[in-house]
This record gives C-alpha cells, structure tokens and sequence, in this order.
C-alpha cells in the first residue's frame, strides 16, 4: 500500500518512547536527509544545519555515556553512517528495533536507504502529519468534490508510472481534463530534480522503477528502491538529455518512497494475478484499499500491499481493511524481498500489531499469488467434479 492515508499510525508503546535509543536514531535518520537536500552528503560547511549539529552533539554524548570514542566531526559521523551497521552502534532499543545489516546510509553509494527514511517520516512518537498522506489526503477531497473517482485513480497511477516529467510531459499531464481536479497539487509535488542525478548532462531512468538513477563513483548506477538493488544492476531505461528536455522534475521524496514505490509492487502483483485470468481493479472506492480481485466464482479479495522496510513500523500501522467495497477475505501483503533478507519480519509485524488489527494477516506477494492459484484449482477440481 502507500502511505497511511486512511488512517492514523497508533500511539506507540512506552517501551519505544521511553528508549534512548530510538529518539537518537530518528534525530540522525532525519539530520542525514535534511543534510542530502542541503548541501549533499560528501561536502559540508560551517555552520551545520540545527539538525545536523543536533544530531552530532547527541551522537557524541551517547558515545561518551557508553565509553566509547565519539566522531570527530559530521564527516566522520556521516561515514560512520554509511559502514557501520546499527547493530554495532551505541544505542539502546528494544528488540527488533534494528536488523543485523541495517544502515542508515547505503554502503555504496552513500544516500540514505529507505530504513532511513522510514525512521524520519515513520518514526512511532512523531505527532506530525506525514507529508505523503497530507498530500493523498488532498487529492481525495478535491476529487471527491468533483464526485470523480476516476480522476483519483488516474493521480495515483500517475504517481506510481511516472515519478519523472520533463517540461513538455509536465504541460501534457496538467493540461489532461481528466486530471483536473488535482492539476494545482500535481504542479506542487513534482520538484526539480538536483545536479547530482546527471552523467554525461543527462539524467537517466531506471528501466524497472522508473524513479531517476544516480550515478556511482565506481561507473555504475545506484537505484533507490531496495526492491530494485536486489534484483541486480539497475536497468538503465530512458535518458533525458537536460539540454533539450528543459526543466527535468521529479515527486518529492517522501511521495517516492511511499506511494510510488509500493505502487509499483501494486502493479506487479496486478499483472500476475490478471495473468491468473482474475478480475483486478486498482484503488476501489476512493483508494479504500490497493486491489479488489474478483474470482469467476465471485469470490472477493481486498489486497492491500506495504513496501516497507521496517516491520514493526508496518506492524504499528495495521487496521483492519475498509469493508466498502465489499469483499470476503482481506489481506495485506509485502514483496517477497522484504521477508526473505530480514529474518522474523512476519513475526515481527504481528507482535506489533494493535488489537483491532489482530486478525489481519501479512502475506508475501508471492504467497497471495499462489494462494489465489491454489484456490482456482480447487475450485475448478470442485467444478469438473460436480
């Protein structure tokens, strides 16, 4: 699914608020975010962002308290970010806080991973409205005013097809009537993309996510969706000359990460199971859930589908499905990758679960795909049975 748009994160736990540790993860998750967007993060001039000071001066007293040595400066800290897991880390959490290969900043290319964001915009005692959902939000108003559902499902598959737009796609998408309720927030969320994103004085797209690649010191390309890493080297897909495409935007980072990316695990399990021959509608009711998959029988599935990389943020999440449309089982599911590289995510998820949230399961993408062939070939045994 996307962003939490259709319902608050629960209160968290004393055990999280009460933690140390936890508030100085979040303090340096969002100090290394704000530090990419300002200065980048391989150059850094005096004085720091509040943030970034922020986060160093509490970095050192942790290190300190612990007797171990602090870093020297916010050079030193933001290295320490990109190759030292979190595990290895002064902090105290509770369990399941952290994984054994967690880090804050990608070894590789050194930005933050989605972990990062994740603890910034995702953190358990933020009282802020997160910004995807305050701009989901928005789009369903204006589109319910205009009584056109179709308008906001056109917003969210613009969103998670094309997360970049040179000038000319930018005057084509605003000027498309269907769209026309959402035409002021879509010219808000779409921000030019930085420097640092061209090779050659061209920006190049990842032919399997479609968000911007950012070239490596090593030659290579660095994708930003974990999903994508692990499924090899980037693809290279389309390449915007800057010269000739005029001004090349991108959606904010937060929309990327949490309503683009999980859309595009959206799409890929509609595809599989429309290949099953079943019935599939994208964002039914207003975006109530992700997939409503109708069986030959009519049988009903609500499917809502997370891409996160923290389970107990996921957990902490968990509500029950809106029952309109109306379904007979609901699910909610995460891709394969997510379960398979961190040991106990499922178990994790449940534990965190809030009470009216109990019965929902959490399956792989890969589960709910041969659940639904399972339950085709028994209902065609049934069938050539009877």
């Amino acid at each position: 699914m996307t962003s939490d748009e259709r319902g608050a994160v629960p209160s968290p736990s004393g055990e999280w608020a009460a933690h140390d540790g936890a508030p100085l993860l979040r303090t340096l998750a969002r100090a290394l975010i704000v530090l990419e967007a300002r200065t980048g993060l391989d150059s850094f001039t005096l004085p720091y962002p509040p943030e970034a000071q922020r986060a160093l001066d509490r970095t050192v007293l942790a290190c300190l308290l612990a007797g171990e040595p602090p870093p020297a400066g916010l050079t030193e800290l933001v290295d320490r970010c990109r190759t030292v897991p979190l595990t290895e880390w002064p902090l105290t959490l509770p369990p399941e806080a952290i994984g054994p290969e967690d880090r804050l900043l990608d070894e590789q290319s050194g930005r933050p991973t989605e972990l990062c964001h994740e603890w910034a915009w995702r953190s358990p005692d933020t009282a802020a409205e997160f910004r995807d959902r305050q701009i989901v939000r928005a789009a369903l108003r204006l589109c319910r005013e205009y009584g056109d559902e179709e308008a906001y499902t056109a917003f969210r598959g613009l969103l998670v097809r094309r997360p970049v737009l040179t000038t000319a796609e930018m005057y084509e998408v605003t000027g498309d009537l269907v769209l026309e309720p959402v035409r002021g927030l879509i010219r808000q969320i779409y921000r030019p993309v930085p420097d640092s994103y061209l090779f050659e004085d061209a920006y190049t797209v990842c032919g399997r996510c479609l968000t911007l690649l950012a070239p490596s010191e090593d030659g290579d390309w660095w994708c930003e969706r974990d999903r994508c890493r692990r499924r090899g080297p980037a693809p290279v897909g389309r390449r915007i000359d800057r010269e000739t495409a005029g001004e090349v935007c991108q959606l904010e980072r937060p929309l990327r990460q949490f309503v683009t990316g999980p859309g595009r695990a959206e799409a890929d399990l509609e595809r599989e199971l429309l290949a099953l021959g079943l019935d599939v509608r994208m964002w039914p009711g207003y975006d109530a859930y992700d997939l409503l998959v109708v069986f030959p029988d009519g049988h009903r599935w609500a499917v809502d589908m997370k891409d996160w990389a923290h389970p107990v943020f996921l957990g902490r999440s968990a509500r029950p499905v809106p029952h309109d449309p109306p379904y007979d089982e609901a699910f909610w599911a995460v891709p394969e990758h997510r379960v398979r590289t961190r040991p106990g995510y499922v178990t994790a998820f449940e534990r965190a679960r809030p009470a009216d949230a109990r019965g929902l399961p959490l399956l792989t993408d890969t589960e709910l795909v041969a659940r639904a062939r399972a339950r085709l070939r028994t209902r065609k045994g049934a069938f050539d049975g009877a």
